[in-house]
């Protein structure tokens, strides 16, 4: 979650936190790392729910004009499973050549979900699920994403892989801003205060996280590098650091995070990854490299044209990315991980509470993340 959204408002700047995506034309995300910049240009913003008016100005860009832009009305039911979900920013609901086919408003034991879950299908007709982290106005702070509703709403429609999205800050000289990153562990340096187990209230489980995300998919999201434009590399194995937030690193926590070993950093990926294990669910994450964070003495400080530039071709790529994943995801000889079978009952055989011991209250809420169980 290196973010830098446009918060909807009469008095409009750019603010960066998390993952808000629009449409810039075809597609853009717009980014900083400062947290607030008058932003100023004359083209239109057109995504899902919002069309944005701005003009561009060598110091950035300032808005000009908001309104709704998603007049069309979706049915709020689908009957078919769906098996993959993109958690990422409203505009991805957008992408060329996916259509969207309906708009789901769910309600789980840990509450609503961040957005409606928005039904996509591919040219073939495999439906695909999104959901926007940050909810569809980037109202949701790092530490408020309901991330349980999150993962429960998408594993209650038939989700068993996800592939997530964020942008982060590399603590690397190699991987260079709008490089794309699979990464294969995290240190965790959030401060517990972020819910992130469902087994608790009445029922204990400890399930295994010794490998965060799943090393299929992001073979399948490497194979997919040749979709990328520009130059961008795919980085694989490397370490993610989710720090707290929202505010970011200073630069002795970022030299600290070097000598640990990590390689990234955003704010995102826990809990929803720990979740989406305990939830039986394949996990991947496409980190997308904004900036270098601040472990640099003498770099000079970022510039806004430059940041907004590297963001506007992440968004570019990403597009290219997911449509080649979606394809890709979807063929018949994936069935296997979107059914979920490699961490089939994996969190059932974690269950350290007796039976007789689990509460009523637990098992109503496994009964809704986990209806094939018997408890």
């Amino acid at each position: 979650m290196r973010y830098f959204g446009v918060k909807l408002s009469q008095k409009n700047t750019c603010r960066r936190s998390s993952v808000w995506w629009c449409f810039v034309t075809s597609t853009q995300i717009l980014s900083s790392r400062f947290s607030r910049i008058p932003i100023s240009t004359s083209e239109t913003f057109k995504g899902s729910y919002h069309s944005l008016q701005y003009s561009r100005f060598p110091n950035g860009v300032r808005l000009r004009k908001v309104q709704s832009a998603f007049k069309m009305s979706l049915p709020e039911t689908y009957d078919s499973p769906v098996s993959l979900a993109i958690i990422g920013g409203t505009g991805i609901s957008r992408l060329d050549g996916f259509k969207s086919v309906a708009s789901l408003k769910i309600t789980t034991p840990w509450g609503s979900p961040s957005s409606p879950v928005i039904i996509l299908e591919t040219p073939s007709g495999a439906p695909v699920a999104f959901i926007s982290r940050h909810g569809l106005h980037h109202e949701y702070t790092p530490s408020e994403v309901p991330s349980r509703a999150n993962i429960a709403a998408l594993r209650s429609i038939g989700v068993r892989t996800i592939i997530a999205f964020s942008a982060v800050g590399s603590l690397r000289e190699e991987i260079l801003p709008r490089d794309f990153v699979i990464p294969t562990q995290i240190i965790d340096r959030t401060k517990g205060i972020r819910p992130a187990t469902f087994f608790d209230g009445g029922v204990v489980a400890h399930v295994g996280f010794s490998d965060p995300f799943d090393e299929r998919v992001g073979r399948i999201i490497k194979a997919s590098e040749g979709a990328l434009e520009g130059g961008a590399k795919i980085h694989e194995g490397k370490t993610l650091v989710c720090m707290e937030g929202p505010q970011f690193s200073t630069r002795a926590e970022s030299k600290l995070y070097r000598s640990w070993g990590g390689d990234i950093i955003n704010m995102s990926v826990l809990p929803e990854s720990k979740l989406a294990r305990e939830a039986e669910i394949h996990y991947a994450m496409i980190c997308m490299a904004t900036d270098y964070d601040c472990f640099r003495d003498d770099a000079p400080p970022v510039n806004v044209p430059e940041v907004l530039a590297h963001m506007a071709a992440n968004a570019v790529n990403a597009q290219h990315l997911i449509a080649a994943l979606l394809i890709e995801l979807v063929k018949e000889e994936h069935e296997d991980l979107l059914s979920g079978q490699g961490l089939k009952e994996s969190s059932k055989w974690a269950i350290c509470t007796k039976p007789e011991g689990i509460s009523k209250e637990a098992k109503e809420r496994l009964g809704f993340l986990f209806p094939e169980w018997d408890l």
